[in-house]
């Protein structure tokens, strides 16, 4: 009995190691790039040994796959909430409207996946790739709205590859350039909070008129904040 609890107290501390240093090798990627994150780099500031790291992953390509495979995973269950959410009793294009400002809202918060998907662009093909998800359910219950809002709009058609390179662009904007941000808004605010909601707010006035949202259907928070579910987040590797 006391070997099975030392060797769940054993695989318990493993796992525990592997979560952190991926947490550390993300801040690094994200800060640095991956090409200027060494094995060193991640061990020294994890402080493990780097014979660890490579008993745990292997190599450094490794551990950002196991970085990537997590946020992935967070991220459909985080979506997976947002359509919980969602008033089940409204119309495709408020449907539609409260998934995406929620979902630029949890962007412009958790900065490290729109991070990550930069830094890949500059990588090689192989990093890029492994973001592109055209497959998953969720995407699929997303574009069934789509198709249902299309079909009853068929003038102003939707794409949501143009709404999700929108929310790309937004979400990087405050991810990379966060100075220019708090400048365009420094007459009014030196509260990047309020800098951010308004960042949200302009992207959150486009998906207004793009979806005719009345006014008793707009999203109005007092804080980008206000938005974000509490979805918790873990590392986990195979």
């Amino acid at each position: 009995m006391t070997e099975r609890k030392q060797g769940r107290r054993s695989a318990q501390d493993a796992e525990k190691t592997k979560c952190d240093i991926m947490c550390v090798a993300a801040e690094l990627f994200c800060e640095l790039g991956y090409e200027r994150v060494s094995l060193r780099n991640i061990s020294e500031k994890a402080g493990v040994s780097h014979s660890l790291i490579r008993h745990h992953f292997g190599s450094k390509d490794k551990i950002w796959y196991a970085i990537s495979d997590g946020l992935h995973e967070y991220m459909e269950k985080y979506m997976g909430t947002i359509i919980e959410h969602m008033p089940k009793s409204a119309n495709a294009n408020e449907k539609l409207y409260f998934f995406v400002v929620h979902l630029l809202a949890h962007m412009l918060i958790a900065k490290q996946p729109i991070q990550l998907i930069a830094d890949a662009v500059r990588q090689e093909d192989a990093l890029f790739d492994y973001f592109i998800d055209r497959s998953g359910e969720l995407q699929k219950i997303v574009f069934a709205i789509a198709d249902e809002y299309n079909e009853k709009h068929p003038e102003t058609p939707v794409k949501i590859w143009e709404i999700k390179w929108q929310m790309i662009m937004f979400a990087h904007g405050a991810a990379s350039m966060s100075p220019f941000l708090k400048q365009t808004w420094s007459d009014e605010t030196t509260d990047y909070d309020q800098c951010l909601l308004k960042h949200w707010d302009m992207f959150n006035q486009m998906m207004i008129c793009r979806f005719g949202i009345t006014e008793s259907q707009q999203v109005k928070p007092a804080s980008v904040a206000d938005l974000i579910y509490d979805v918790p987040c873990e590392f986990k590797s195979e």
